[in-house]
């Protein structure tokens, strides 16, 4: 794809004002830094941090079939849900691998909001929209309306605080509701992609700049995609296209609490099918493994590096890896690094957590 052919977020002027390094993302032209991953990642840690997270797709769902579809559409069980809360699942396949992972936040009674990858918006909607023909519900792809920040890091509520109007302290872990931040209507959730705590603020298109530049004002740091990678690989969080896949059977993640007994689309081949792989956490001493590496187990590959790097926090190589089902008990294995085999110690995950 073209640089021509790139999508842009609403946000896309400000970065190339603050001087951001801009990448290829999933079909989107997004900052992969500002001014160094280190102090965006250590910014996110130990102070507060906002990423442009505007790339990623919203859909509505509305009717008195709405549960009844997202029930069958979904892994996790929606009926758990009430108005102004959220809940994280996953989208599989009809043959036991994923399409993607998302988020469903109820708005109200029969209404709901789902917000999927940015890389898999056309899919994912191609895949629901067919799968809504069955129910009495209207299903509407609103990312074009949507602006979406994350607000990430221990002074996240601090920092918002004075400049909304409701109590934050009050909105636990995957709360949603409406909000008047910087005297803007907007949604805010506590939800987060970092293993911090944080609040994404979903605000309209042609408004998401002033919210981003008045968090600036009060001196958050903007983060790109490298800082949220690290973050999210330290926290433990699978990311699309490398922990899962459409090949990934869902009970292989560790995100099997993800998946309910329930009458989903894919049910009889993921939860009547013994999981092949397991994914696992590693540690090496020296030599930062990344995505694709062999893993061996006495010699022998047993599986690949799914996400690798060095961590920001940790100050060592860390890795998750998708290995046979019948090699994750081990504690050590060997990682293959451009034809040389380096020792990797098996680590619970998450690497880091608050």
């Amino acid at each position: 794809m073209s640089e021509a052919e790139l999508k842009r977020t609403p946000l896309h002027a400000a970065h190339v004002r603050a001087g951001a390094r801009m990448v290829p993302f999933g079909g989107w032209d997004m900052p992969v830094q500002y001014t160094g991953l280190l102090k965006e990642h250590h910014a996110v840690r130990e102070g507060v941090g906002v990423f442009d997270v505007s790339h990623m797709g919203e859909f509505r769902v509305r009717g008195p079939g709405a549960l009844d579809f997202l029930q069958r559409a979904t892994t996790n069980d929606v009926s758990k849900l009430k108005p102004g809360r959220a809940q994280y699942g996953l989208l599989p396949n009809d043959r036991g691998g994923l399409i993607d992972d998302l988020y469903v936040y109820m708005v109200a009674e029969q209404e709901y909001l789902i917000v999927v990858n940015a890389g898999n918006i056309e899919r994912d909607f191609a895949h629901l929209q067919t799968l809504a023909r069955d129910f009495d519900v209207t299903f509407v792809d609103e990312s074009a309306l949507w602006g979406l920040l994350a607000v990430q890091g221990p002074q996240a509520e601090a920092t918002l605080q004075p400049h909304v109007n409701v109590d934050l302290s009050a909105k636990k872990k995957n709360a949603f509701f409406p909000a008047t931040l910087f005297d803007l209507d907007v949604f805010m959730a506590r939800t987060g992609y970092t293993g911090e705590d944080g609040f994404e603020v979903f605000v309209k298109t042609d408004e998401a700049e002033v919210v981003w530049d008045k968090l600036l004002t009060l001196g958050v740091v903007p983060a790109g995609l490298g800082a949220r990678d690290t973050l999210r690989l330290e926290a433990g969080f699978p990311l699309y296209g490398h922990e899962f896949s459409d090949d990934t059977h869902p009970l292989s993640s560790g995100y099997g609490w993800a998946v309910k007994d329930k009458a989903f689309h894919g049910r009889e081949h993921i939860l009547d099918r013994a999981t092949p792989e397991r994914l696992i956490g590693l540690t090496l001493d020296k030599v930062p493994p990344r995505e694709g590496y062999p893993v061996l187990l006495n010699g022998e590959v047993v599986g690949r590096v799914t996400s690798g790097t060095t961590s920001p926090t940790l100050k060592r190589p860390i890795a998750m890896a998708l290995v046979r089902a019948d090699a994750a008990e081990a504690d050590a294995y060997e990682v293959e690094v451009r034809g040389k085999t380096h020792p990797a110690t098996r680590a619970p995950l998450p690497f880091y957590k608050r």
